[in-house]
Parts: structure tokens; sequence; C-alpha cells
């Protein structure tokens, strides 16, 4: 009877010993992660998608071409679309493609956008912008695909699993904001939407430089067509977008590839760098950086032609009707046009 109690009192010391030690590596792990409230928000817009309900009409995926260019708000606002935007900085498109499965896991929209610049990425470039885009997946067959298909040669597997063997040295970056959103996060963006409203002119463009090689990589055409193919098989129409970013340069003969792809494989696209009348933007007061995003202004000018599109041409449903969906909308819309007026106060702009 003594040795069972032994036994027992042995197996309970151990049991407690591994619960200390796992419940203080998960501590050290949520405390070190970065956060993405105050710096580099971009970091964040992939998780806020898992907090929605999921019914969405049109959803977005893609690069900052996308989260900082089109307005959710405006979407519905005008023309009663549910819209989501899942874009994370620098997306790659296989990036894009695994969202898109994750997506499908939840809800089958009518519409899928997809901006084509990624088209240029045949790999991935940086470590940071591949831990933007996959860390706020949550666990799924997709996103497992997606690490691995990202993971640049110097990258583990395992640091996507245990982040902290990744951020165990980022004790001396540490701030305020990882104790006060250690296991809760504040909202940065408007259904995947970034807004800035600081406005600073187009001027000075840089040409593009000339390359050896103008083709789009066979990894990019790759997940383009598995892409293509998934939505077919959901019956989802395809969009593809290039939006009105001046730079990073857009060549002729990415052009010329992305028409040919989408009248070989009957999709939709729109070139929003050859509307600028028909948008009404101008680049003296529509982007906040010099041409490569829209501002809050160029934002709702694309928005409001894409809205019209997208129920005209795509047959997106106008749901401003749904008491429920309607009243999610309007405190959305309030957080909205709050962080507005406060963005127009904090610079100087009312």
């Amino acid at each position: 009877m003594m040795r069972q109690n032994t036994r027992l009192h042995k197996c309970m010391k151990i049991g407690i010993s591994a619960f200390l030690v796992l419940a203080t590596l998960f501590l050290l792990q949520r405390l070190l992660v970065p956060k993405y409230v105050d710096d580099v928000v971009e970091g964040a817009f992939i998780a806020e998608y898992y907090e929605e309900e999921k019914d969405f009409d049109v959803i977005f995926i893609g690069d900052c071409e996308v989260y900082e260019n089109f307005s959710p708000a405006v979407l519905w606002q005008e023309y009663g679309i549910n819209s989501y935007i899942r874009g994370s900085a620098q997306q790659y498109i296989w990036q894009s493609y695994y969202l898109l499965e994750d997506t499908l896991r939840y809800e089958t929209p009518d519409v899928v956008v997809f901006n084509v610049l990624s088209l240029q990425y045949d790999q991935a470039q940086r470590e940071a912008y591949n831990r933007m885009s996959l860390e706020g997946m949550e666990w799924s067959p997709a996103k497992v695909k997606a690490i691995f298909a990202s993971m640049k040669e110097e990258e583990n597997f395992l640091d996507y699993v245990f982040p902290i063997l990744r951020y165990h040295t980022r004790w001396s970056q540490l701030t305020g904001a990882d104790l006060e959103y250690m296991f809760d996060t504040k909202p940065v963006s408007h259904n995947g939407y970034y807004m800035r409203v600081d406005v600073k002119p187009a001027e000075n463009v840089p040409e593009g430089r000339i390359l050896a090689d103008y083709s789009f990589g066979e990894n990019a055409w790759e997940y383009l067509d598995k892409m293509t193919a998934l939505c077919q098989e959901k019956g989802i129409r395809l969009l593809l977008v290039k939006a009105p970013s001046l730079y990073p340069y857009w060549y002729p003969e990415w052009e010329a590839q992305v028409e040919e792809y989408a009248a070989a494989h009957d999709l939709r696209y729109i070139n929003f760098l050859e509307l600028q009348e028909e948008t009404g933007i101008d680049y003296k007061t529509d982007t906040y950086d010099g041409g490569l995003h829209m501002n809050l202004s160029g934002a709702e000018k694309l928005s409001r032609y894409l809205g019209r599109l997208l129920m005209e041409e795509l047959g997106v449903p106008d749901r401003r009707g749904e008491a429920h969906l309607a009243a999610l909308w309007e405190e959305k819309l309030a957080a909205y046009e709050a962080e507005k007026e406060a963005q127009y106060r904090y610079y100087g702009m009312r």
C-alpha cells in the first residue's frame, strides 16, 4: 500500500511539473509572438477573418493591392454587397490559393477577386512576409500545405507549429502592447481593409527596370490554374484585377500574359490602371504614399466602380434588406466612420 502511494505521489509530481513547464512555455509564447496591433498591423489581417460570421458573397484574396485599395464598407453602403478581404503583405499566389481553400471550409462565396500582381513571384522572397500571411491562419490541411509551399530554405516547419522557437530572442523588442494583447487583440482592419486618409501625391514615379525575362514562372501559373479550377468546381466566379498602383511597375508584357490567360479561361479581368477616367482616380489626391497604394478617397472610388460591376455583370445580390446582416453592418460602419474621423484629426485634416 505504501509503495502504491509512493508511486502515485511520484506520478502526481511528474504530472504537475509537466503541466507547469507547458503552462510556462505557453505564456512565454503568447508574450513573445508579435501582436501586430500598433506597428506592421498587416500581420493581424489574416486572423481577423475567423472572428466573423461566415456569410460573404465576395471574398478578395491577394496582397496590399487588395487590402489597401478596396473598401467593403462602401460595397455594403452603396450596393448591399457583403464582402471580406483576406489580404496580407506581399501575399504570394500559392498563399492566396491556400487561403481560398481555407475559406471554403467555412463558406462558398459567389465571387472571388484576385489581384494579379503576385504572379511576378515564383518563390517566396522573405520569411517576414511568409509569417504575416501564414501565422494568422487557423490550423488545417490548407495551412500545412501553405507553409510547405512557402518556406524558404532556412525556415523550419516546427517554428510555425511552436512559434516560441522562432521568437524566443524577441525580449528586447517587447512593448506594453505585448502584455496588453497577450490573450486578446483589437481589430485593426475593416473587413480586411486597411484605412489611410492621409495624402501624398504621386510624383516622379520610377519606370520599370528592364528585365531579362518577362514570363511569369511555372509555379505562379500552376497556382493560378489551381485557383481557376477550384473556383469552377465550386461554382464561384473568379474575377482577376490589377489595382491602379503605379509602383511596383506593371509591365505591358505582364499585362499581355494575364489578358491571354483570362481570355483562354473565360475569366473577367479588370486593369484599373487603364480606368483612371472611369473610376475618377486622381493621383494627386487619392494616394497616401506616392502612388503605391490608394488612400481612403481612392479606395472608395474604386469600390464604387467595382460594386456596380459586381452587381450588374456578376449578379452579386443586394442584401441590405436582411435585418440581421444590416444590424451587423450598422456596427461595422460606426467603427469605420469613427476611425475615419480619428485619422482626419490625427493628420490635421479636420
